[in-house]
């Protein structure tokens, strides 16, 4: 399982390791990862033209020893310094000290245009509200002259808590972090101007708390978690899922749902609406019914929602029920919050974007801008376990604490029907018993 843990637990995490060793051991430990990245993307240092975005702090440090170690190895390497008077002293001095090269900000347009990489050490882990006016014509230069970017630790301009964007920020092909993963890098926007991120081991996994902010799983994390049936399992002990979905004129969503729920390994499906024939025709061994879900057989979960239309009745019956309930399109609409929020049993909620701004009354500008608050904020107003879609899909859960990342899956999905195959698939995976977190977040995976 990947992590990622906040700046302030980052920085308590530096601080406590760089008491146990020689100064500089950390930032040198750094550097060293970022210039062998650097010298795997271009293939070969010898010869190579190298250049170094340099802002104040340790981030622009970590950039200068690195372009020290590629100088020593044959490269050109020149550093564009944005602020001269607060570049990191001991960083300077190795990168001259090695034959590397400095400049101002007004010179980065001629050094970019011969430059076979750029590495972006502009700003650090702190970086709030969107880059600098007076970094903003660096990196335009670095836009137009198309060299490929290394960011340092993260992109510049980039929120590393939230994965927020505020204003300009460069895009890399490669980000090189260190210590351990930041959240801005598992969320949209921001992980979008992250590019492949390569992680690199300076020692931090011994002094990091063991509750991180965000998790993403991996493929050895979903195996675990997959219900896999024994030589006593029958079709109940699996697990039976009731749906409520479809209507006359989305009857598709229904068939989606249940296909979602037995490609999801459900034992029984219970189908509750008014495209039965659709789904017996697609799907024979389901369940059928239409006398509403109450009178639908004994379920371990519940699925309602999609392509309901305006059949509130049977989302108020679901949401009565006492075993779990994945709520998802309609269903999320017609809801009545209060009795969400009134129920005993788990919860979980599938919006996408636009759906999770009319739950919150914002726009759905807001909600893609800061998607890790909108999770956080949903799960905490209704209660529930709320699994928000996109390019990044967020599960949060309704006591707080980790919220599940996943980035699987392409743009492809990006089409009619894959939230109703979600919303099957999750809901079997709560009738075979994984908690809300875990099928919403293996659901997604999958």
């Amino acid at each position: 399982m990947r992590t990622a843990y906040s700046v302030e637990t980052v920085r308590a995490a530096e601080r406590e390791l760089m008491a146990r060793l020689p100064e500089g051991a950390l930032m040198q430990r750094a550097a060293a990862g970022l210039a062998v990245a650097c010298g795997q993307l271009m293939g070969r240092v010898y010869g190579s033209r190298v250049v170094l975005l340099v802002g104040s702090g340790d981030n622009g440090g970590d950039a200068l020893y690195a372009g020290a170690r590629l100088a020593r190895r044959g490269a050109g390497v020149t550093a564009v310094l944005l602020v001269p008077e607060r570049t990191h002293a001991g960083g300077l001095a190795a990168l001259r000290g090695a034959g590397g090269a400095v400049t101002c900000a007004e010179g980065a347009g001629a050094v970019v245009r011969r430059a076979d990489l750029v590495v972006d050490g502009i700003v650090g882990i702190g970086g709030r509200g969107g880059l600098r006016a007076d970094a903003l014509p660096v990196v335009e230069a670095v836009r137009e002259a198309g060299v490929p970017v290394v960011a340092v630790d993260l992109p510049s301009g980039v929120d590393a808590d939230s994965g927020e964007v505020h204003g300009e920020a460069l895009r890399a092909d490669l980000t090189v972090t260190f210590g351990t993963h930041k959240p801005g890098l598992f969320v949209d926007p921001a992980r979008e101007y992250a590019g492949t991120v390569r992680l690199v081991d300076i020692g931090l996994g011994a002094v990091l708390p063991g509750a991180a902010e965000l998790e993403a799983l991996q493929h050895a994390d979903v195996a675990r978690l997959l219900p896999v049936p024994g030589v006593e399992s029958d079709k109940y002990r699996r697990g039976v899922v009731g749906i409520a979905a479809g209507s006359a004129r989305y009857p598709g969503a229904a068939v989606l749902a249940v296909a979602g729920a037995l490609r999801g390994g459900a034992g029984a499906v219970r189908y509750v609406g008014p495209a039965a024939d659709a789904v017996i025709a697609r799907f024979p061994e389901a369940l059928v019914s239409d006398q509403g879900p109450h009178k639908a057989g004994r379920v371990q979960a519940w699925v309602v929602g999609p392509g309901v239309g305006d059949d509130a009745a049977a989302v108020a019956e679901v949401v009565e029920a006492d075993v779990p309930v994945l709520i998802d399109a309609d269903g999320l609409r017609l809801a009545d919050r209060g009795a969400v929020r009134g129920r005993s049993a788990p919860t979980l909620m599938t919006p996408h974007a636009g759906e999770a701004a009319a739950l919150l009354g914002v726009g759905r500008a807001e909600v893609e801008g800061a998607r890790l608050a909108a999770v956080r904020e949903l799960a905490s107003r209704y209660r529930a376990t709320v699994l928000l879609k996109g390019s990044t899909t967020l599960v949060a859960g309704a006591a707080g604490g980790v919220v599940r990342v996943n980035a699987t899956g392409t743009g492809w999905l990006a089409t009619a029907g894959s939230g109703d195959v979600l919303s099957g698939l999750s809901g079997a995976l709560l009738a075979a018993g994984l908690s809300v977190l875990d099928a919403g977040s293996v659901g997604a995976y999958l």
